[in-house]
């Protein structure tokens, strides 16, 4: 079943599908940053970076027999900085994540004991030590890509600069893979035109210099490996939503229409929103089932938006199938 959404914990529940997606794109909780409540072993509660680490490579482990054998990992990670701080209760990662107050990080009492090999004001390095590890795991790591925040959240750091940025990156399950180039790419400069009598190119005023042996322009190059783009909270959803420009390339990049993009960590259904709107299935792991309504209002959203240009119109059960593992939750969301 495609456009479909299981509740419970994704290393339980990616099993559960039959369909294959073409790519994966998510990004999982971050080490050390916020207690989503009901369960004992959340992922990004572990006691250290590498019990965080070994169950995202479980994860994605299973995630890699959920793809298609051309398929796609697009992973966003953030990192931490560690903050140990004996005696007063609690050691635990400090990381900025967007310009909203609500993703700023909480003290976590299991942080009370030192971690080996970290220093006080420390990078961890979560995101590359989990590339490598992905690696090491039979993932090829094809790039990393910066996503650059316009928008950061401000800090009061007065020895180092402010964080604008975190990494996606991007792996393949095989060496071949699918990626359509064409999709995503951006609009060129123009070098103007060569000066015959001189030999050289006039730019027009844009103050860039062409490569060596341009003979003509082009109205698009390559996308680029870093991404601007700009946080944009969804009221009343997840802590950390996806941005939906984020999300686009990677699935335009990684699947074709009518493909099946999966999120195993689906929050508040930003992945498949965009899917839908794309034209691309679904499926996606939530470990709240609250979440779930939130999902369906804005997967309904969009669908009805879209459906109404061709003057079609569904029932809520077909856009969205839900399936509750029968784990137990008792929080929230914020």
């Amino acid at each position: 079943m495609k456009d479909l959404v299981l509740f419970g914990d994704c290393r339980e529940t990616l099993s559960a599908f039959i369909d294959k997606a073409r790519c994966c794109i998510t990004s999982p909780p971050y080490y050390g940053l916020r207690d989503y409540g009901g369960e004992s072993k959340q992922i990004g509660q572990e006691d250290t970076p590498e019990e965080y680490i070994e169950n995202l490579v479980s994860v994605f482990r299973s995630v890699r027999n959920t793809l298609t054998d051309d398929g796609t990992l697009w992973l966003n990670i953030g990192d931490s900085y560690y903050n140990y701080r004996p005696g007063k209760g609690a050691n635990y990662p400090k990381q900025s994540v967007s310009n909203t107050r609500q993703d700023l990080p909480t003290n976590s009492t299991k942080r009370a004991n030192k971690l080996q090999g970290l220093k006080e004001k420390d990078l961890i390095g979560i995101p590359w030590m989990l590339a490598f590890a992905l690696r090491a795991d039979g993932w090829y790591l094809r790039q990393d890509i910066i996503w650059h925040k316009p928008n950061p959240m401000p800090e009061s750091v007065k020895d180092r600069c402010t964080k604008s940025h975190e990494y996606l990156f991007l792996l393949s399950k095989n060496k071949r893979y699918y990626y359509d180039n064409e999709s995503i790419k951006e609009p060129a400069k123009d070098w103007g035109t060569r000066d015959r009598t001189h030999g050289k190119y006039h730019n027009e005023g844009t103050g860039l210099q062409p490569h060596s042996g341009l003979t003509k322009s082009y109205p698009t190059k390559n996308k680029r490996s870093v991404w601007s783009v700009t946080n944009k909270p969804y009221k009343g959803s997840h802590f950390a939503t996806f941005p939906p420009d984020l999300i686009e390339p990677c699935i335009k990049a990684g699947s074709a229409v009518g493909d099946i993009v999966l999120d195993p960590f689906m929050g508040s259904g930003t992945t498949a929103m965009v899917a839908k709107q794309l034209g691309r299935f679904y499926l996606g792991c939530e470990l709240h089932e609250e979440y779930g309504k939130l999902i369906e209002k804005r997967v309904t959203v969009n669908k009805v938006e879209q459906n109404a240009s061709h003057s079609e119109t569904n029932g809520l059960s077909d856009l969205l199938g839900v399936y509750n593992k029968g784990v137990q939750t008792n929080s929230t969301p914020l």
